[in-house]
């Protein structure tokens, strides 16, 4: 998603603290400060119309390219050493928006080769824009993440246009508007009729929990102005939330959110990092091991493996589960050896014995309110990981509780639990593998006849990819639990009474 177009152009975020200028906002004459105001509301009311803002693109865009050069020969005049990588585009799936560019070998590479060291004076941290590394890290404990500092530079650096010196990586950000490698914009973005693909899914609730997070970062951007005055001296422009709508900054914020790279061994100020042919122009992967680096006076990217002249070129996108790299990049990987679903246990706080029981859970490393992971392909273990939790929170009888603390071994194991009481627990994750499936909208014979068509909107297949391995894992999870059931010696005997069961979420 672009930033915004202001003063009728359509820019890119420029990252370094270009020349200060004396002149502040709120020097100007009050004449000048209404006209400023009135031609900024009537800039932002074009900056909402998306159809204005692609026209706007695709009538510039090769007109600029001329002008500026593409992003990796601006790289190169500034100070980028040769490299191995070249970029190329992929056709956009919506017509009207300009093909997504990707970085690609420019040539054969073997694994260790080094495809691209881009120099620090074309990376932006925090510590280059505040110029500050305390002030850089105070701002970063003080209720604002990193990526609401940086937005909120970048917004304020377009507004300078052309003559900002990063003119040409803010237009090719602009270009990719915040989608990822398969041309999906975060679900941050994605319209209430978009996100009701997700239905069912958890990661329904961190969207609209991380857009709850972007709306209180944003009401706190003030701050920044406040605390880094000398930086923004130079914009002559209204505090942030007078400068720019909340919708502004959101698509900023997860533009940004799309292309930072988590630079390790390095000082909080710099520890996320815009580099220029970084994310979201190479592929994230969960399945390769090449990250990019900080090195002495570079970010610098050794491949993992070999490539062709003309392949792009993966990254690692760390151990994430696919639910964040939707929410984050748009994608889902279908061979995420990372993916995981969480089921959360709690031991009931009505139970007269709920202290006894937590101080057993904590003493064998788990807590009153538990999340369990449960990976893809290994669910039968997670199940296996779940019942001695589960297990403690059925106890009753005091002297069955004085055993479990007095017990030396795990918590719980199946040779101290009656053969009621393991039905009653075995019923009750049952019930509720089954009750997380049934709130899906679809069946995953369903979700595989959608995800055949190729005509597929493309937010829908990454939603429905989602969905679908999430319900792989739950079911799993069932067919482990129904098969612990049918090993039961007696399945007549109906399951033990629990007034105080452990709750599950």
């Amino acid at each position: 998603m672009e930033f915004t177009c202001l003063h009728n152009k359509c820019i890119s975020p420029s990252l370094t603290v270009l020349s200060r200028v004396s002149i502040s906002f709120s020097n100007l004459p009050k004449r000048a400060v209404s006209f400023h105001r009135r031609r900024r509301n009537l800039c932002f009311a074009t900056l909402v119309d998306g159809k204005r803002t692609s026209e706007v693109v695709s009538k510039r865009g090769g007109e600029e390219e001329d002008e500026f050069g593409d992003l990796k020969s601006w790289m190169h005049k500034n100070g980028l050493p040769p490299c191995k990588v070249v970029l190329k585009e992929r056709p956009s799936h919506d017509k009207k928006l300009r093909p997504i560019h990707y970085v690609a070998a420019s040539e054969d590479l073997q694994a260790s080769d080094v495809a691209v060291s881009v120099p620090n004076s074309l990376v932006v941290t925090l510590e280059r824009v505040l110029g500050n590394e305390t002030l850089a890290e105070l701002l970063t404990t003080n209720k604002l993440s990193e990526l609401a500092c940086l937005a909120l530079y970048l917004m304020y650096e377009k507004k300078q246009g052309k003559k900002s010196f990063w003119y040409p990586y803010i237009r090719e950000l602009d270009r990719q508007r915040g989608r990822g490698q398969l041309a999906v914009e975060s679900p941050l973005l994605w319209s209430e009729a978009e996100l009701a693909y997700l239905t069912g899914s958890p990661t329904k609730a961190e969207v609209l929990d991380r857009a709850d997070g972007i709306k209180r970062e944003y009401e706190e951007l003030d701050t920044v102005w406040f605390m880094a005055g000398s930086l923004f001296q130079q914009y002559p422009y209204d505090i942030p939330t007078e400068a720019f709508p909340f919708e502004i900054f959101k698509q900023a914020f997860v533009a940004i959110q799309s292309c930072v790279v988590h630079l390790q061994k390095v000082s909080l100020a710099r520890r996320f990092a815009l580099v220029p042919l970084g994310p979201p122009l190479l592929a994230y992967s969960s399945n390769c091991k090449a990250m990019l680096t900080a090195v002495d006076g570079a970010v610098e990217l050794v491949v993992d493996r070999p490539y062709k002249a003309g392949e792009p070129i993966v990254v690692w996108c760390g151990p994430q589960p696919n639910s964040k790299l939707l929410l984050n990049y748009g994608f889902v990987d279908e061979d995420n050896p990372y993916d995981r679903i969480a089921v959360e246990a709690a031991l009931n706080t009505e139970d007269p014995q709920y202290q006894d029981k937590r101080m057993v859970a904590q003493r064998n490393g788990k807590l009153s309110v538990q999340v369990f992971q449960v990976y893809a392909g290994k669910e039968k273990e997670a199940v296996s990981d779940i019942l001695p939790y589960l297990r403690l929170g059925y106890v009753s009888d005091p002297s069955e509780m004085q055993s479990v603390i007095s017990s030396q071994g795990p918590v719980c194991p199946l040779l101290q639990v009656s053969p009621c009481m393991e039905q009653a627990v075995l019923d009750q994750l049952t019930v509720y593998f089954r009750t997380r499936l049934a709130g899906y909208c679809t069946s995953i014979s369903e979700d595989e006849l959608m995800l055949a068509d190729p005509n597929l909107n493309p937010k829908k297949r990454v939603a429905t990819q989602l969905v679908r391995l999430e319900k792989k894992m739950l079911n799993a999870c069932l067919q482990a639990t129904v098969d612990l059931i049918n090993q039961l010696p007696d399945h007549t005997m109906p399951p033990c009474p629990a007034p105080y069961a452990p709750l599950l979420k």
